[in-house]
């Protein structure tokens, strides 16, 4: 009897949702929800610090080393993903100036906030079809896949575009925190019909997750690069030619990793890969699929380095 009470109480909290559409002007929204998050959860002071001290051009390594000094916990952290197979350092790096030095302030800077996310994404699973832990496994999925690319183009800037991917749907932890119940019937949604899921966010909340995220990466001071990409990666093409490359390279990562089935593979449903954004990279379906193979092996290896 006791099995059958748990059972009905399950079955109702997992019904489908009957949240109410959101009718408000689309910049207060993303306002309100950006403000929502920052009281909720957000990136440690420590963290913004540090993106606020590399983005400043006047700022040294000798800056960024006396700020990470003062946290013993983060110095650990650094060195263990510096001297891992990610990096593929030869020896041992032993000092968090010698990580600098080797690295520049944008890597490390970029370890930080990787570093720092992981626990942004913790929370159990609050319907059958969403759970932060999924979005986690799917944001480093996307991440490793964009420096699989990036990597392949012979492009420098890796660990650059492993932050760009890591991030991509920082706007739908936006929508955990302040629309959840809206994000439960999306998701719902999305699994069940046929329809894009962007235009599903858009009809339930009022704005999808890309405006979400680049409210709340801009908030973070981010670089404007990262904006980009958490604004327009379901549509890099609409960027101006300048500002779009690293946006494409996400699109593409993001569209290998949802086919891959990877984490929460939702938010691309619906959507064909643009063949534009693949010659404005130089790649070919072939040589997307050839990188993808490289995915399982790596992102076991990096989530275990995000996650422990």
């Amino acid at each position: 009897m006791r099995a059958l009470l748990r059972a009905s109480m399950l079955a109702r909290r997992f019904s489908m949702s009957t949240a109410t559409p959101i009718k408000k002007d689309p910049q207060v929204l993303i306002n309100d929800a950006v403000n929502a998050i920052s009281h909720i959860a957000t990136l440690p002071e420590i963290t913004l610090k540090i993106i606020e001290l590399v983005e400043n051009p006047r700022s040294t390594a000798q800056d960024l080393h006396k700020v990470i000094s003062n946290d013993p916990a983060l110095c650990a952290r650094i060195l263990k993903v510096v001297n891992s197979a990610f990096y593929g350092l030869p020896g041992q790096i032993g000092s968090i100036n010698r990580a600098i030095v080797l690295l520049g302030l944008n890597a490390v800077k970029n370890i930080v906030i990787a570093a720092s996310l992981a626990k942004l994404f913790r929370g159990g699973r609050v319907s059958p079809y969403f759970s932060a832990k999924d979005l986690w496994t799917h944001s480093i999925a996307v991440g490793v896949m964009s420096k699989l690319i990036v990597s392949r183009l012979n492009n420098s800037l890796p660990d650059e575009a492993f932050l760009a991917g890591l991030i991509h749907d920082i706007g739908i932890l936006v929508e955990l925190q302040a629309h959840r119940d809206q994000l439960v019937d999306i998701a719902e949604r999305a699994t069940k019909e046929d329809r894009r899921y962007i235009d599903l966010e858009s009809d339930i909340i009022g704005v999808d997750h890309q405006a979400f995220g680049a409210g709340l990466t801009s908030k973070w001071k981010f670089p404007r690069s990262f904006q980009y990409v958490t604004g327009h990666h379901h549509n890099p093409m609409g960027l101006a030619m300048e500002c779009r490359w690293l946006t494409c390279v996400v699109h593409v990562a993001d569209h290998a990793v949802t086919q891959a089935g990877v984490g929460y593979a939702l938010t691309c449903k619906g959507e064909a890969l643009d063949v534009n954004v693949l010659n404005e990279l130089g790649l070919t379906p072939e040589t997307l699929a050839e990188i993808s193979k490289q995915l399982p092996d790596q992102l076991k290896e990096t989530e275990s380095l995000l996650t422990a």
